[in-house]
Protein backbone atom coordinates (compact mmCIF):
# COMPACT_ATOMS: atom_id res chain seq x y z
CA UNK A 1 0.00 0.00 0.00
CA UNK A 2 2.93 2.72 1.00
CA UNK A 3 4.26 1.85 -2.59
CA UNK A 4 1.05 2.20 -4.20
CA UNK A 5 0.80 5.65 -2.44
CA UNK A 6 4.36 6.75 -3.73
CA UNK A 7 3.57 5.97 -6.93
CA UNK A 8 0.70 7.97 -6.86
CA UNK A 9 1.98 11.08 -5.15
CA UNK A 10 4.60 10.74 -7.86
CA UNK A 11 2.23 10.46 -10.35
CA UNK A 12 0.95 13.90 -8.97
CA UNK A 13 3.98 15.69 -9.10
CA UNK A 14 5.05 14.46 -12.54
CA UNK A 15 1.49 16.23 -13.84
CA UNK A 16 2.38 19.27 -11.91
CA UNK A 17 5.75 19.78 -13.20
CA UNK A 18 4.09 19.17 -17.29
CA UNK A 19 1.01 21.25 -16.59
CA UNK A 20 3.45 23.66 -15.21
CA UNK A 21 5.69 23.18 -18.15
CA UNK A 22 3.00 23.37 -20.79
CA UNK A 23 1.88 27.04 -19.62
CA UNK A 24 5.30 28.59 -19.91
CA UNK A 25 6.09 26.92 -23.63
CA UNK A 26 2.65 28.18 -24.64
CA UNK A 27 3.66 31.76 -23.72
CA UNK A 28 6.88 31.79 -25.41
CA UNK A 29 5.93 33.44 -28.36
CA UNK A 30 3.37 37.23 -28.01
CA UNK A 31 -0.04 36.45 -29.32
CA UNK A 32 -2.12 38.49 -31.65
CA UNK A 33 -4.44 38.84 -28.16
CA UNK A 34 -1.36 40.26 -26.52
CA UNK A 35 -0.17 43.03 -28.96
CA UNK A 36 -3.51 44.14 -28.90
CA UNK A 37 -3.73 44.63 -25.39
CA UNK A 38 -0.29 46.42 -25.39
CA UNK A 39 -2.13 48.90 -28.13
CA UNK A 40 -5.13 49.45 -25.61
CA UNK A 41 -2.64 49.85 -22.74
CA UNK A 42 -1.23 52.91 -24.69
CA UNK A 43 -4.42 54.33 -25.81
CA UNK A 44 -7.22 53.68 -23.45
CA UNK A 45 -7.65 56.47 -20.37
CA UNK A 46 -6.53 54.54 -17.36
CA UNK A 47 -6.86 57.78 -15.06
CA UNK A 48 -8.49 56.07 -12.01
CA UNK A 49 -5.58 54.13 -11.48
CA UNK A 50 -3.08 56.48 -12.84
CA UNK A 51 -3.92 59.17 -10.30
CA UNK A 52 -3.73 56.13 -7.30
CA UNK A 53 0.33 56.30 -7.49
CA UNK A 54 0.27 52.47 -6.85
CA UNK A 55 2.95 51.35 -9.19
CA UNK A 56 5.65 52.82 -11.03
CA UNK A 57 8.81 52.40 -11.99
CA UNK A 58 11.63 53.60 -9.91
CA UNK A 59 15.32 53.36 -10.14
CA UNK A 60 17.65 50.25 -10.29
CA UNK A 61 18.39 47.60 -7.98
CA UNK A 62 22.30 46.96 -7.47
CA UNK A 63 22.31 44.69 -10.59
CA UNK A 64 21.03 47.72 -12.39
CA UNK A 65 17.84 46.07 -13.18
CA UNK A 66 14.92 48.33 -13.28
CA UNK A 67 12.60 48.46 -10.72
CA UNK A 68 8.94 48.27 -10.61
CA UNK A 69 7.29 49.60 -7.44
CA UNK A 70 3.43 48.64 -5.98
CA UNK A 71 1.90 50.29 -2.99
CA UNK A 72 -0.60 47.91 -2.03
CA UNK A 73 -2.46 50.64 0.59
CA UNK A 74 -2.93 53.26 -2.46
CA UNK A 75 -4.58 50.05 -4.41
CA UNK A 76 -8.52 50.06 -4.76
CA UNK A 77 -9.69 47.17 -6.27
CA UNK A 78 -13.14 48.05 -6.32
CA UNK A 79 -12.52 51.40 -7.62
CA UNK A 80 -10.83 50.04 -11.02
CA UNK A 81 -12.21 46.98 -13.37
CA UNK A 82 -9.64 43.53 -13.76
CA UNK A 83 -9.40 45.11 -17.25
CA UNK A 84 -8.29 48.32 -16.17
CA UNK A 85 -5.63 46.79 -13.64
CA UNK A 86 -4.34 44.48 -16.53
CA UNK A 87 -4.12 47.33 -18.92
CA UNK A 88 -1.64 49.63 -16.49
CA UNK A 89 0.25 46.93 -15.42
CA UNK A 90 0.92 45.84 -19.11
CA UNK A 91 1.36 50.05 -19.51
CA UNK A 92 4.04 50.22 -16.71
CA UNK A 93 6.42 47.39 -17.14
CA UNK A 94 5.89 46.54 -20.77
CA UNK A 95 9.04 49.47 -21.57
CA UNK A 96 11.12 47.47 -19.05
CA UNK A 97 10.28 43.64 -19.85
CA UNK A 98 12.53 42.74 -22.73
CA UNK A 99 15.13 42.85 -19.84
CA UNK A 100 15.79 41.69 -16.43
CA UNK A 101 13.75 43.65 -14.09
CA UNK A 102 12.29 43.32 -10.19
CA UNK A 103 9.24 44.31 -8.45
CA UNK A 104 9.10 45.48 -4.90
CA UNK A 105 5.42 45.19 -3.43
CA UNK A 106 4.83 47.69 -0.08
CA UNK A 107 2.41 46.17 2.29
CA UNK A 108 2.27 47.95 4.74
CA UNK A 109 -1.36 49.17 6.05
CA UNK A 110 -2.77 47.29 3.75
CA UNK A 111 -6.38 46.70 4.50
CA UNK A 112 -9.21 44.52 2.98
CA UNK A 113 -10.25 47.37 0.29
CA UNK A 114 -6.41 46.59 -0.85
CA UNK A 115 -6.14 43.30 -1.11
CA UNK A 116 -5.72 41.92 -5.03
CA UNK A 117 -7.68 38.19 -4.62
CA UNK A 118 -6.55 35.32 -5.45
CA UNK A 119 -8.67 35.17 -9.09
CA UNK A 120 -7.56 38.44 -9.89
CA UNK A 121 -4.10 37.19 -9.81
CA UNK A 122 -4.66 34.03 -11.92
CA UNK A 123 -6.49 35.52 -13.93
CA UNK A 124 -3.82 38.70 -14.91
CA UNK A 125 -0.49 36.37 -14.61
CA UNK A 126 -2.78 34.17 -17.42
CA UNK A 127 -2.60 37.09 -19.77
CA UNK A 128 0.62 37.36 -19.22
CA UNK A 129 3.44 36.32 -22.36
CA UNK A 130 6.33 33.98 -21.12
CA UNK A 131 9.32 36.69 -21.20
CA UNK A 132 7.00 38.90 -18.51
CA UNK A 133 7.65 36.21 -16.16
CA UNK A 134 10.77 34.80 -17.45
CA UNK A 135 12.82 38.24 -16.93
CA UNK A 136 11.06 38.75 -13.92
CA UNK A 137 14.31 38.36 -11.53
CA UNK A 138 13.29 39.03 -8.10
CA UNK A 139 9.98 39.79 -6.24
CA UNK A 140 10.30 41.59 -2.76
CA UNK A 141 7.85 41.51 -0.41
CA UNK A 142 8.06 44.54 2.08
CA UNK A 143 6.25 44.36 5.48
CA UNK A 144 4.19 40.64 3.83
CA UNK A 145 1.39 40.15 6.13
CA UNK A 146 -0.35 36.81 6.56
CA UNK A 147 -2.43 37.48 3.85
CA UNK A 148 0.21 38.54 1.03
CA UNK A 149 2.61 35.45 2.46
CA UNK A 150 -0.43 32.70 2.13
CA UNK A 151 -1.50 33.64 -1.27
CA UNK A 152 1.84 34.59 -2.13
CA UNK A 153 3.27 30.68 -1.14
CA UNK A 154 -0.68 29.16 -2.32
CA UNK A 155 0.33 31.17 -5.85
CA UNK A 156 4.11 30.40 -6.34
CA UNK A 157 3.45 26.76 -5.27
CA UNK A 158 0.13 25.75 -7.47
CA UNK A 159 0.31 27.99 -10.62
CA UNK A 160 3.53 29.46 -11.20
CA UNK A 161 5.90 27.54 -9.68
CA UNK A 162 8.65 28.96 -11.86
CA UNK A 163 8.53 31.72 -9.69
CA UNK A 164 8.73 30.32 -6.28
CA UNK A 165 12.63 31.03 -5.58
CA UNK A 166 11.72 34.57 -6.64
CA UNK A 167 9.75 35.64 -4.21
CA UNK A 168 11.65 37.46 -0.77
CA UNK A 169 10.36 38.19 2.51
CA UNK A 170 11.31 41.75 3.96
CA UNK A 171 10.89 42.69 7.58
CA UNK A 172 12.37 45.86 7.38
CA UNK A 173 13.12 48.57 5.30
CA UNK A 174 16.90 48.76 5.85
CA UNK A 175 17.10 45.09 4.32
CA UNK A 176 16.35 46.45 0.81
CA UNK A 177 19.77 48.19 0.81
CA UNK A 178 21.77 45.29 0.22
CA UNK A 179 19.47 44.61 -3.28
CA UNK A 180 17.90 47.90 -4.11
CA UNK A 181 19.02 51.36 -4.65
CA UNK A 182 16.28 52.73 -2.38
CA UNK A 183 17.84 56.01 -2.54
CA UNK A 184 16.85 56.58 -5.96
CA UNK A 185 13.29 56.69 -5.17
CA UNK A 186 11.09 57.54 -2.56
CA UNK A 187 9.56 55.15 0.27
CA UNK A 188 6.52 57.05 1.18
CA UNK A 189 6.37 58.39 5.17
CA UNK A 190 3.61 56.03 6.00
CA UNK A 191 5.75 52.74 5.12
CA UNK A 192 8.76 54.53 6.68
CA UNK A 193 6.38 55.45 9.98
CA UNK A 194 5.40 51.93 9.96
CA UNK A 195 8.67 50.29 10.08
CA UNK A 196 9.61 52.19 12.88
CA UNK A 197 7.01 51.27 14.83
CA UNK A 198 7.45 47.77 14.35
CA UNK A 199 11.78 47.61 14.51
CA UNK A 200 12.46 50.83 15.87
CA UNK A 201 13.98 54.11 15.54
CA UNK A 202 17.62 52.43 14.94
CA UNK A 203 17.07 52.62 11.26
CA UNK A 204 15.33 55.94 10.72
CA UNK A 205 17.73 58.94 9.22
CA UNK A 206 15.34 62.20 8.97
Amino acid sequence: MEGDGGEERQLLVDRLGATSLTMEEQGEEQSPDFAELVRRSKEEDLTEVEKSGCLYQAGIDKQGRPVIVFIGKWFKPDSVTLEQALLYLIRTIDPVVERDYSVVYFCAKTSSENLISYWWLKEIYSQLPYHYRKNLKAFYTVHPSLWTRVTTWWFSTFLAPAIKHKIHNIHEVKELDSVINSTEFDIPMFIQEYDMSINGLRYYKP
